[in-house]
């Protein structure tokens, strides 16, 4: 049995578990040589071996809780359902041997059938396991030695002003109509229209601000400030005037005062809008943030000018409009 030092810092005993005839680590915890030999002075290594292995299912909970504070409710999911995803391939198994090859396995099975939903599992994993070798739980990230799935690039689908109108014809309340064309304008994501408040919109410089407010968490965890055009202005005026006490901690778009709208039914209605306006099934809610992007793109912005608008983090992903720019060039050219 010895003490030595992972290339993370923190120190760890060695030694050997004659159940299983193998050697076993026990991480110290701490980057403290002296806390470290404090510890191992102290370190009994038949009651580690009584214990059980600490199970995914374990680290999930704890690691779920450490983050609650610090990502959004939407990521929080998503790390849910991947451990759920998980748990469901391998059991309920000691977190150290998940292996490799069994996250491989894993995630090969996944794409096969989603592929999306695979690299969702393999970046939310992966992150989980980074900590889970911080924490000293295990000795490497397995998903390190794995490369993430690759997904066809296809071109973001987007639609017209025109096309709107007819999906707004199909729409059946005024306020899933208004929360339409404030995407449609704004490009904002719809977890941030519907925590959208009163306090967010300035009149007077004609803007709205993206905030961190009531709870919600952007993206980024940035704020933002996207100006109204004529539209959207008249609109939120319209809006503000027909609300009775308006406080600016009221919701703008909501179910009752005070109770904001529910995401998955907002994306359900507009999908049933677009059926039954007849127009490419492809078409999402999130097609209306696209459609932003695309236009401004095409009327002439740039790229790094959209990104701020969208928020984005990482010029890369709003390039995916840029092709646009490409297009009307050759357009253009084509007139000579």
């Amino acid at each position: 049995m010895f003490l030595a030092k992972r290339k993370n810092g923190y120190f760890f005993i060695q030694y050997l578990d004659p159940s299983k005839n193998q050697l076993r680590r026990q991480s110290t915890k701490t980057k403290s040589k002296n806390e470290a030999l404090k510890f191992f002075r102290n370190f009994d290594p038949g009651l580690t071996i009584k214990k059980d292995g600490l199970k995914i299912s374990r680290f999930r909970d704890e690691y779920m809780e450490y983050v609650t504070n610090d990502k959004s409710k939407k990521y929080i999911k998503s790390i849910g359902l991947s451990f759920r995803q998980l748990l469901r391939y391998s059991k309920d198994i000691p977190l150290e041997d998940l292996d490799a090859r069994l996250l491989d396995q894993f995630v090969s099975k996944k794409f096969s059938t989603s592929p999306a939903a695979a690299l969702l599992y393999f970046r939310t994993l992966k992150a989980a396991l980074s900590k889970a070798v911080v924490w000293g739980y295990i000795d490497e990230n397995p998903l390190k030695k794995i490369k993430p799935p690759r997904l066809k690039k296809s071109l973001p689908v987007f639609i017209s002003k025109s096309e709107l109108e007819l999906i707004l014809d199909k729409t059946k309340t005024v306020m899933l109509k208004d929360l339409f064309t404030t995407a449609f304008y704004t490009g904002m994501r719809l977890g941030e229209i519907v925590n959208l408040v009163w306090e967010c919109v300035d009149f007077k410089r004609k803007v709205i601000i993206v905030k961190n407010i009531n709870g919600f968490t952007t993206k980024n965890k940035k704020e933002r400030i996207i100006p109204m055009n004529s539209t959207l202005e008249t609109l939120m005026m319209n809006r503000f005037s027909k609300t009775n006490n308006v406080d600016n901690n009221n919701y703008i778009f909501y179910r009752v005062i005070g109770i904001k709208l529910n995401e998955d039914y907002v994306s359900k209605k507009f999908k049933v809008a677009v059926r039954d306006a007849g127009l490419n099934d492809n078409i999402h809610f999130h097609t209306l943030r696209h459609s932003f992007a695309s236009r401004l793109i095409q009327k002439g912005a740039s790229v790094f000018v959209v990104k701020e608008l969208l928020g984005h983090e990482d010029i890369k992903t709003t390039q995916i409009y840029s092709h646009l720019q490409t297009q009307d060039l050759i357009e253009a050219v084509n007139l000579l």
